[in-house]
C-alpha cells in the first residue's frame, strides 16, 4: 500500500487505483459528533450543483457515481469516475465538527483508497480549527489523480458549504410553494438538518455522542386525509371507497431483543408495549383518521438500547383502501441531538402493509435502514405474517381488532 503525506500527490493508475474504487475516511473522534461529506467541484471549485454535496442528508449524487455509508466513526464512499459528469472534475473530502470540540482532539486517523492508497493524519496537524479538507480525487489533463490535502479550516460544514459556493436552507415555519414552469431553476439548497434514506437499502448509522445510551428514540408516523374535491369522483374516491370514509393507518413495530425474544408493539389487539420495562418499546396512541397534528408516535427506551437487538418498524392501513402515495406518509425517527432521520411512505399501490424501517443494534451503534417493502395478503396468510416470515421474528399470529 502507498502512503501518503499531507501535500503528497498522485495519479491513480500509477498508484494501482481503479475506478470504481471505495474510500473510507476512519476518523477517530474521540466521543466528538463529526460530519464527513464529499463535495462534486466544477472547474472553478465550486459546487454548482448541490446535488453533488453527498453527506449525511444526500447520501448519493443524482446517478449514484457517489454513494455514502455512514457506519459509527467510519464513513465509506463508493465512486465510480466514470459515471461522473463532465462538468465534475473533483471530489474533495471533508470532516466538520459538530457542536464542542475542534481538530486539535482527533486521534489517529486515516483516509484510504481501497488497498492502494493510505493517507494517515491526526488532530497534531490542527489547532482550534472545526473542519479538515483531508483529501480529494481530481481530473488534470484527462487523468484522475489523488491529492492528500490535510488542510484546516474554519467554520463548520455550513461554513465548508459556503466556501465552496453552495447555500444551506434555511429552517422554515412552513414550506415555500415551487414556481410554476421556472426557467433552468437553480438547484435546490442543502439541508443540514435531517437525513432523508430515498432509496431501499439506504443505511444511517448514528453514534451515542458521548452519552450512556441514546436517550428517548421518538418514531413519527405523519399523514394526511385529504379532503375530497366537491362534485368529483377519481383518485381522492379510489382512495376512501366511501365520501365520508378515509384511511386508518397503523404505526407498529415487530423487535426482537437481545436475548432473543420476539414480540410486537401495535394498536390492533392493544399491544402498546412498556417505555420503562421490556420490551423498552411503546406506543402512545391511534390517530384513526389522519386529523391529529402530531399523528402517532411509538417511543423507544434508548438508555436500555442494548437489551435491544432489533427492532422493524412498519405501518399498515388498517381501514380504507390501500393507496400510499396519497396518504402524504412520512416516518421520523428522532434521537436527542442528532438530525432526524425521514423515510416517505409513496409506493405500494394496492398493498396494506409497508415495511419501513429496521433498527438495528450493532454492537451498541444504532443503524437505521430503509426496507421501503410492501405487502399484499396471500390467500388466508395475512400481512403481518407474510411481514414476519420474510424477516425471521417467529411470531405466532391471529385475527385481531381495535374494538
Amino acid at each position: 500500500m502507498n502512503s501518503f503525506t499531507r501535500g503528497q500527490k498522485g495519479k491513480l493508475a500509477d498508484l494501482g487505483v481503479t475506478s470504481p474504487l471505495a474510500i473510507e475516511l476512519d476518523i477517530n473522534a474521540a466521543g466528538m459528533a463529526l460530519d464527513v461529506s464529499c463535495f462534486g467541484l466544477d472547474s472553478a471549485e465550486q459546487l454548482s450543483d448541490e446535488r453533488y454535496m453527498v453527506f449525511y442528508n444526500q447520501l448519493a449524487s443524482p446517478e449514484g457515481a457517489v454513494r455514502l455509508t455512514l457506519d459509527g466513526g467510519k464513513a465509506r464512499f463508493a465512486v465510480n469516475l466514470e459515471a461522473l459528469p463532465a462538468s465534475i472534475v473533483k471530489l474533495v473530502f471533508v470532516a466538520a465538527i459538530d457542536g464542542n470540540g475542534t481538530m486539535k482532539s482527533i486521534g489517529a486517523s486515516a483516509m484510504t483508497l481501497g488497498d492502494a492508497v493510505r493517507f494517515p493524519w491526526s488532530g497534531a496537524d490542527f489547532q482550534d480549527e472545526k473542519a479538515v479538507i483531508v483529501g480529494e480525487v481530481y481530473r488534470k489533463d484527462g487523468v484522475w489523480r489523488f491529492g492528500a490535502v490535510g488542510q484546516g479550516f474554519n467554520g463548520g460544514l455550513a461554513a465548508l458549504l459556503k466556501h465552496f459556493g453552495g447555500a444551506e436552507a434555511a429552517p422554515a415555519a412552513k414550506p415555500v410553494p415551487v414556481p410554476a414552469a421556472a426557467p433552468a431553476p437553480a438547484s435546490k439548497p442543502v439541508s443540514l438538518s435531517k437525513v432523508t434514506l430515498e432509496k431501499r437499502g439506504d443505511k444511517v448509522s448514528l453514534d451515542k455522542r458521548g452519552r450512556r445510551g441514546y436517550g428517548r428514540i421518538r418514531v413519527n408516523l405523519n399523514w394526511n386525509q385529504r379532503p375530497a374535491a366537491a362534485a368529483k369522483t377519481g383518485f381522492f374516491d379510489k382512495l376512501v371507497n366511501k365520501p365520508d370514509k378515509g384511511i386508518d393507518l397503523d404505526l407498529a413495530c415487530l423487535f426482537e431483543l437481545a436475548d432473543g425474544s420476539p414480540g410486537l408493539v401495535q394498536a390492533l389487539g392493544k399491544q402498546w408495549g412498556n417505555y420503562e420495562q421490556r420490551p423498552f418499546i411503546m406506543l402512545e396512541g391511534d390517530d384513526r383518521s389522519g386529523s391529529v397534528a402530531g399523528g402517532e408516535n411509538l417511543f423507544i427506551n434508548g438508555d436500555q438500547f442494548d437489551q435491544i437487538k432489533r427492532a422493524l418498524i412498519f405501518a399498515f392501513i388498517y381501514e380504507g383502501a390501500p393507496n400510499w402515495g396519497a396518504t402524504d406518509g412520512v416516518v421520523t425517527i428522532e434521537i436527542a441531538g442528532q438530525a432526524p432521520v425521514e423515510v416517505r411512505l409513496d409506493q405500494g399501490a394496492n398493498q396494506p402493509l409497508c415495511a419501513i424501517a429496521l433498527i438495528d443494534n450493532h454492537g451498541g451503534t444504532l443503524q437505521v435502514t430503509k426496507l421501503a417493502d410492501y405487502f399484499a395478503q396471500q390467500g388466508s396468510t395475512s400481512v403481518h405474517q407474510l411481514l414476519d416470515t420474510k424477516y425471521g421474528f417467529g411470531l405466532r399470529w391471529k385475527t385481531g381488532s381495535k374494538d
